[in-house]
């Protein structure tokens, strides 16, 4: 299991995912953060970037922070 500190800018023009120097990650999502609609397009691109199942990814932390600790199973 691996464990991801992602910062998230919800309502960006594109989704982007990418490590930082410093070991976290910035997500930019285009869904806006309202009724868990970035939630589920973080929880997505995540899957994508490490080639896992959604149900492989959780948001441990940060639900509703724009900081959040994911967990990705499988990698």
């Amino acid at each position: 299991m691996k464990r991801l500190t992602i910062k998230v800018r919800p309502n960006a023009r594109a989704p982007t995912l990418e490590q930082l120097a410093d070991g976290t990650w910035r997500a930019e999502l285009r869904s806006p953060p309202i009724e868990g609609r970035a939630n589920a397009e973080l929880i997505a691109l995540v899957a994508r970037h490490f080639g896992v199942p959604k149900r492989a990814v959780a948001v441990e932390r940060g639900a509703r922070g724009r900081t959040k600790r994911v967990s990705v199973e499988g990698v």
